[in-house]
């Protein structure tokens, strides 16, 4: 393997620091027995002492997985007075055991989740903005409705028909550069969804292998309200390489969203960051600002689980109805303060999974 993927690994552990030890990963000695071996596998042992944090160890490993050139990581954490464990899989489980670690798909790109800890914060409407962001700044980008309560992708993209089946792989649909699927294809709009965890964990697999995604750069995935069986089934199913957690202003919200945040430190999936929603309306006729939802819940709850504040939403007439008619703010309404907002969120999520850099166009109606 060649000593530049090796450099690149060396340097992407370098960046991360130990507030405890006040220096990095590299310099502390945190790191032994790195080898790089043919094909991209990387291994090492990671020294974490009782006194660490251990998201360094999941910091660590998604590092060193955007390296280009790395197919797999694998770390052997051990504490300089006990006995190493593996790290590639999530936490161990009740009885003691660490699951399997999930299987990674590389023609998925980035997988993205994004969460909520109750409904109608706009959790929709941040995934389906920020897929159309990444795809108007060039991305190939796939974005699977895992809301089987509630599936909205499809009315938010304008899209109704059922998909079609090629070769015995599902044809995901498109609109706005975003290719889509949906259990709101495959059901009536009235059906209601009774569904149970392993039902729904074989519904998230089949969207994840059996759907024609082709080569992607970013998979964003909707999730449902809470922290129930899609969010476990999915880390599961595939590889996350992070979540997002979408809240309002108000406490009542927040309190919700921790809780998904800390059920995705749990399995092990780092979050990216929250996004507020609904914040303040400014007039723009009077510069008068709204506080409908209270101020500064985003803010509280990305300073309490250490995860940046990607961006505030204000609320803005006429989003609604327009992703009722299938127009996401980028697409219908690119100039307004929502889709600046949105857009800046897309911008800090490609700079934070370390996608190249994005300046992206401010559309003209």
């Amino acid at each position: 393997m060649s000593e530049s993927l090796e450099a690149g690994v060396i340097a992407a552990l370098s960046r991360i620091r130990n507030e405890r030890l006040e220096n990095d990963l590299m310099s502390a000695g945190m790191i032994r027995d790195l080898s790089v071996e043919a094909g991209g596998r990387v291994s090492f042992t990671f020294l974490l002492s009782n006194e660490d944090a251990g998201t360094l160890v999941r910091e660590a490993r998604s590092a060193v997985r955007l390296v280009p050139g790395v197919s797999e990581v694998k770390i052997a954490v051990t504490n300089p007075a006990g006995p190493a464990r593996a790290s590639h899989a999530p936490p161990p489980d009740a009885s003691g055991q660490a699951p399997p670690a999930p299987p990674e798909q590389a023609n998925l790109g980035r997988v993205i989740a994004i969460s909520s800890g109750k409904g109608g914060v706009g959790k929709s409407t941040v995934a389906a903005n920020l897929a159309v962001a990444l795809s108007q700044a060039g991305h190939r980008v796939g974005v699977m409705d895992a809301d089987v309560y509630g599936p909205n992708m499809p009315r938010m993209f304008g899209l109704s028909e059922r998909p079609m089946v090629v070769g015995g792989r599902i044809q995901p649909l498109e609109a706005h550069g975003v290719k889509l699927m949906s259990l709101g294809f495959l059901v009536e709009r009235d059906a209601p969804a009774i569904w149970r965890g392993p039902i729904i964990m074989k519904i998230i697999q089949q969207f994840l292998k059996d759907v024609d995604w082709g080569e992607l750069d970013y998979f964003i995935v909707d999730l449902p309200p809470g922290t129930g069986d899609a969010q476990l089934s999915l880390v599961q199913a595939t590889a996350v390489a992070g979540a997002i957690i979408v809240t309002t202003p108000q406490e009542m919200a927040v309190g919700d969203a921790l809780r998904g945040a800390k059920m995705f430190e749990k399995v092990g999936v780092p979050v990216i960051g929250v996004v507020e929603n609904m914040g303040a309306f400014t007039d723009p006729g009077t510069g008068r600002v709204f506080e409908l939802f209270s101020s500064g819940g985003g803010r509280r709850l990305a300073d309490e689980i250490g995860a940046p504040l990607l961006g505030e939403i204000p609320l803005q007439p006429g989003l609604a109805e327009a992703a009722d008619a299938g127009q996401p703010a980028l697409v219908g309404a690119p100039a307004s303060p929502a889709a600046r907002a949105l857009r800046a969120v897309a911008e800090s999520v490609t700079e934070r999974l370390g996608g190249r850099s994005m300046s992206l166009p401010i559309l003209r109606n």
